[in-house]
């Protein structure tokens, strides 16, 4: 599980086992989680988060999808 980014009480990340979906990121706080895919930026699901958090994490994604890619693309290489 190797976090990609942090922001605030933010951690991005993602499964080591995710390599079959599209690229993505997960985000937690405390006990709340989100997943956003990267191309295009959508919100996949989400669980704790309100709406205005989830705006938010949303801008957050929007900001450091170059850096949110390419870790993905680093670590799922072949």
């Amino acid at each position: 599980m190797p976090t990609v980014l942090r922001v605030g009480p933010y951690r991005f990340f993602f499964y080591a086992g995710d390599r079959d979906e599209p690229p993505h990121v997960h985000i937690e706080r405390d006990e709340k989680v989100a997943k956003f895919w990267l191309d295009p930026i959508w919100l996949q699901k989400s669980g704790g988060f309100s709406r205005s958090e989830i705006g938010e994490l949303y801008r957050l994604v929007v900001k450091n999808r170059e850096e949110l890619q390419r870790a993905w693309d680093e670590y799922f290489s072949d």
